[in-house]
């Protein structure tokens, strides 16, 4: 009976086999109105080859039948916004991850007595920034990214005010995964100077600081780099820069800068811990307490920099099918050259170390492969995965010229997240300039200016340099004196009896490794 019907669908066309596949009549005229059929003709009798019998044929294509209403833009539309929801929000967590990362690596990089106070700063730089940027953090930055103008994102946006109505960065309006993955790098960024100035700073400094980088100095950043409004966007197209605007992918200057230029400002106006260098002022070693939760950072760090890179795409599918294997082939190649340059920062250390000290070094290891994603954020999606290989290598040899300099210069930075962070920032925003493609350049920004060193002329590179400056003397200024007014104050410090103790006795009432030794127990226990 199956032979007899396909061979009756096939004789008389595919829409007389409808009421055959079992489908009420007196439903079907209804139906008519209603859907339009997925498959043509030709298809069905092709799918019928396929199935055996056109009756299957027919109902796979009855499973794939649009309806009418709503329009199949607007279905198409609805899909896209949730890939780019998704893919933005699991961005966002990982980056987010990176805060275990830096939790962890802080606190195998100081002694054990501090560990519950640097761990707790952590969190609150989470919770905090989360407060700020909520409140006037987005809204500074971004608000409505067709309003305000090249200084400050106003008028719009502060605690999120309106929402639905704003057009975010993304170019999507009111789209809430796009405030939750900015508010991960805003959190970035404020959590850097907490190595920078660990084990002797004021706790009440720390949140002053906190407050005043995710609500007022890393949101004016963000604005004037990342905003198409902003003076130094490369997604200004109205009056760039120099004809091109500064390129920082994900953050080598916005983000990494930031955190480190303000660290070590702290450092600065705090000073050295007590004993770091002796009466002839040579440094005194003072390792961390635990190689495996620097590792276990690491790791938990170089995880989250795939969503941290990737993810500034903001996007990973469009419409537009041209469009969409540009976003996703950008996020796609951020992710290769972030692990290159990685890798290269990686062996660049192990062979620097070597080379000085004779010995395999671990913690060095562990500097080298941070200080290579630095290094790429700001170019991973514009450059080749050759010129990677570079910003690791040099980056790398930047770090450790930089960890030498400020122990001459007695600066004591216990995670040399300073270098690290704001000298190794500068050289990632620097080596866009110098290395950025035309090709990669046209698909990920708007102004097509691209790096000296690949025939593009100095536009760029005259943006990186201006973009450098400038940031450093905002940062430098505002987090300075802003350290210099606590300091007159007496709030920057704790007294030298509390950091002799260590913070977590004398501030946190405990400590994070509690030991059993079996002292004061009975004599008498019998087991």
């Amino acid at each position: 009976m199956g032979r007899a019907l396909a061979r009756r669908c096939l004789a008389a066309g595919a829409g007389s086999c409808i009421s055959d596949l079992g489908e009420p009549k007196h439903r079907r005229a209804t139906m008519a109105e209603e859907i339009v059929s997925f498959c043509t003709g030709d298809e069905l009798k092709a799918l019928a080859g396929l199935f055996k019998t056109t009756a299957a044929a027919q109902a796979f294509c009855d499973k794939l039948t649009i309806v009418s209403e709503p329009p199949l833009a607007d279905r198409l539309a609805g899909i896209e916004e949730g890939v780019n929801t998704f893919f933005l929000t699991i961005m966002g967590a990982l980056v987010f991850v990176m805060h275990a990362g830096f939790a962890m690596l802080c606190a195998g990089a100081i002694r054990s007595k501090n560990t519950m106070n640097i761990l707790l700063q952590t969190i609150l730089d989470a919770a905090v920034s989360a407060i700020c940027w909520y409140l006037v953090g987005w809204g500074i930055a971004y608000g409505d990214v067709t309003m305000g103008n090249g200084f400050i994102g106003m008028p719009a946006g502060y605690a999120m005010a309106d929402w639905s109505n704003l057009t975010t960065n993304s170019g999507a309006k009111g789209r809430w995964s796009d405030w939750f993955f900015q508010w991960a790098f805003a959190a970035t960024a404020t959590t850097i100077p907490a190595g920078c100035v660990a084990e002797r700073f004021n706790f009440n400094a720390y949140l002053a600081y906190t407050v005043f980088i995710s609500a007022w100095v890393y949101p004016i950043i963000v604005h004037w780099v990342w905003s198409p409004k902003g003076w130094l966007s490369g997604f200004n197209t109205v009056n760039p820069l120099f004809g091109s605007g500064m390129i920082d992918f994900a953050g080598s200057g916005v983000v990494h800068m930031t955190g480190g230029l303000a660290g070590l400002m702290g450092c600065i106006m705090v000073g050295p811990r007590l004993g770091r260098f002796d009466s002839n002022g040579q440094p005194v070693d003072m390792p961390g307490h635990s190689a495996t939760l620097v590792v276990l950072g690491t790791v938990l760090l170089w995880f989250g920099w795939y969503g941290f890179n990737p993810g500034s795409t903001l996007n990973v599918v469009s419409l537009a099918g041209k469009d969409s294997a540009l976003l996703y082939e950008t996020s796609g190649r951020a992710a290769v050259t972030t692990t290159l340059s990685g890798g290269a920062g990686v062996l660049t250390a192990l062979i620097t170390t070597f080379v000085r000290h004779k010995a395999w070094d671990l913690i060095s290891v562990c500097n080298g492969a941070l200080v290579g994603f630095v290094s790429i954020t700001g170019s991973a999606a514009v450059v080749e995965p050759w010129a990677a290989l570079i910003a690791g290598i040099i980056g790398s040899l930047i770090f450790d010229f930089t960890c030498w300099l400020w122990l001459k210069l007695r600066i004591d930075d216990p995670l040399c997240a300073s270098p690290m962070h704001g000298i190794c920032g500068m050289w990632g925003v620097l080596f866009a300039g110098f290395f950025a493609t035309e090709k990669y350049v046209g698909q990920a920004f708007l102004n097509g200016k691209f790096g000296a060193f690949m025939g593009g002329g100095g536009h760029l590179l005259a943006c990186q340099v201006v973009g450098i400056l400038v940031l450093a003397a905002w940062i430098c200024v505002l987090t300075g004196v802003l350290f210099f007014v606590l300091k007159m104050f007496g709030k920057l410090r704790i007294s030298p009896e509390e950091e002799q103790a260590g913070l977590d006795v004398s501030k946190h009432g405990g400590s994070a490794y509690n030991y059993d030794h079996g002292l004061n127990k009975p004599d008498n226990i019998k087991i």
